[in-house]
């Protein structure tokens, strides 16, 4: 392979960073925005990008690059990448999917947990000395034997369900069809009929303008003041505003939350709210499985510039 053939965009991890660099001997640039600067006799020999960003790669940042074969996207959602552009220009996409699923079922159960039986508080309650000085916190809530409502059951979303089922919860779901599920677990043919029927929303949508807002203001309002909202989808894929009303306003009783929308720089509501359980966008954040997301976007990209078969295309 050619020097520079690879372009790496993004905030790697020292050791992802070292293999790229050890395999592939490419170009690193910080962000998208930067791709057009380049010198031409630069972006012409670039055949693949590795992506590990949140800025928008679209179709000027492509024809960019002429030469562009391949975009390696770090991470399961890709929403963040132009794919209908790039399936025009027959630029192929790829995920990191699969690896994570289990880190990011269970965030969500741990943070449904945290949150109905508040968890960081009553940590707090300790190590403040509260509990010497005024005994026992305030009763919190019981998770086992609830009604759970799975919005999205993909491969992330039927780990939560198997999960949820455990804790002796009635699963309900929906998706886009009728799933082959364990007698018992209920589909719903929209969100808002979904929402009604349970106590816990847990959104595992992917993310992208089809999903934008899917768990709307009528659908919130269906859970109801008793529902609480996990998401540890796209900050996109709720209607934020509404959620951040109901929470306000004793509507929803609550919310536990990995991702949101202008991440990390979020609404500052959210901070004055105790009834919401805030987490930094760490679903698949272990070191095992962003060392196998990592070997897997490499493999995807060693792959194409070989001429083999993708390990795991989006398009």
């Amino acid at each position: 392979m050619a020097e520079a053939e690879l372009l790496c965009i993004g905030g790697y991890s020292d050791n992802d960073r070292a293999a790229l660099d050890r395999d592939f001997a490419p170009r690193w640039l910080g962000g998208v925005d930067e791709i057009e600067g380049l010198p031409k006799a630069d972006r012409d020999v670039i055949r693949a990008i590795a992506f590990k960003g949140h800025g928008t790669l679209g179709a000027n940042q492509m024809d960019a690059l002429p030469n562009l074969g391949l975009i390696a996207n770090y991470g399961v959602g890709y929403d963040a990448i132009d794919v209908a552009a790039a399936s025009e220009r027959d630029i192929k996409v790829t995920n990191t999917p699969d690896v994570l699923n289990d880190d990011v079922a269970d965030l969500a159960v741990a943070m449904l947990l945290a949150q109905s039986r508040r968890i960081v508080q009553g940590s707090d309650w300790v190590r403040s000395g509260t509990w010497a000085k005024q005994g026992e916190m305030a009763l919190n809530r019981k998770v086992s034997g609830g009604r759970a409502g799975i919005v999205g059951l993909g491969r992330i979303g039927r780990e939560i369900a198997d999960r949820l089922a455990a804790f002796k919860m009635q699963i309900h779901y929906h998706s886009r069809s009728e799933k082959d599920v364990p007698d018992g677990w209920v589909y719903h043919a929209d969100p808002v009929s979904l929402a009604s029927a349970v106590d816990y929303l847990v959104v595992a949508l992917v993310g992208g303008p089809e999903t934008m807002g899917y768990v709307n203001a009528e659908a919130i309002s269906a859970l109801g003041p008793d529902g609480v909202i996990v998401n540890i989808s796209r900050g996109t894929t709720i209607d934020e505003a509404a959620m951040l009303d109901a929470l306000e306003n004793g509507r929803l009783r609550g919310a536990a939350l990995d991702v949101f929308l202008n991440e990390p720089d979020i609404d500052k509501r959210f901070m004055a709210l105790d009834n919401v359980l805030l987490q930094p966008h760490q679903g698949s954040g272990t070191v095992e499985t962003r060392a196998a997301m990592g070997q897997l976007q490499r493999d995807n990209i060693a792959n194409f510039l070989a001429g083999r078969e993708l390990v795991t295309p989006v398009n």
